[in-house]
């Protein structure tokens, strides 16, 4: 079994069409993730409190997932399309484990 990593992507300010832009390659390697049966849980940080934050946006985005070695997390992380197209102005790639549920 392979070991959990956790990733969150903090957004650049005003990036919310650059989000838009990019969602469907994002997404695109997070299915690929969820049919390896890798992805325990991925999804956005609303901007405000609630769960359709409408023009208010997003704040980052965090997943969870198995990987090899925390290198091969990062590099997983490195080629994320948001981080690439200027969407996450940084991101936090640490291992994690898992103790409830």
């Amino acid at each position: 079994m392979n070991n959990l990593y956790v990733i969150v992507g903090e957004d650049a300010p005003n990036s919310g069409g650059l989000r838009q832009a990019h969602r469907s390659a994002h997404l695109e390697r997070l299915l690929t993730l969820q049919a390896e049966g890798r992805l325990t849980i991925a999804g956005p940080f609303p901007a405000i409190d609630n769960v359709e934050p409408g023009v208010a946006g997003y704040s980052g985005s965090l997943i969870v997932a198995e990987f090899d070695t925390l290198t091969a997390a990062r590099d997983w992380a490195d080629q994320d399309p948001y981080l690439l197209a200027g969407v996450y102005s940084h991101i936090m790639v640490k291992p994690f484990r898992k103790v409830m549920p």
